[in-house]
């Protein structure tokens, strides 16, 4: 028998169960409250805050990861320029018959004596008689007056 003729009679309704399936206010019940209603499932408050964290951890691992990189590069730096200083104090104590400019190669020397030149000629460029005991560094001179070691030789930090 199809539902459309049949008539539904009211004393057979259990209104107890009734009382179960309606409600004043429809949006706490765990079902759609009427026929294209959409389907409301609560959800795992555990769960939720379990992908919150895994979020959260990893972000901030890689923004420590990204500080920590930063922190190298700095300490890296800070050690090139105590580089440049060091390096910088033993060409100002050398003996230099010149001016050095800004920007040009110039090239320490040991002498036998223990003390260092400066001179405007390379290692390559002195022939078979050479006024020193050993090549030290060719340096260029930074405009803040400071050296850039372009070829290390022997002894540059003895």
């Amino acid at each position: 028998m199809s539902r459309k003729g049949k008539k539904i009679n009211i004393e057979e309704v259990d209104m107890e169960r009734m009382k179960d399936m309606t409600t004043e206010q429809p949006g706490i019940i765990p079902f759609p409250h009427t026929v294209g209603g959409a389907l409301i499932k609560p959800e795992d408050k555990g769960k939720i805050k379990g992908r919150a964290l895994s979020a959260m951890y990893g972000q901030t691992e890689m923004d420590m990861k990204q500080i920590y990189d930063q922190m190298q590069l700095l300490a890296e730096q800070a050690k090139t320029i105590q580089g440049r200083v060091s390096v910088s104090e033993r060409i100002y104590q050398a003996k230099m018959g010149f001016d050095p400019i800004i920007g040009r190669i110039y090239h320490l020397y040991a002498k036998s004596d223990g003390t260092d030149i400066l001179s405007l000629v390379g290692p390559h460029e002195w022939g078979k008689s050479k006024p020193f005991e050993s090549f030290v560094a060719s340096i260029k001179l930074l405009a803040d007056h400071t050296w850039e070691v372009i070829e290390e030789g022997d002894g540059l930090f003895n």
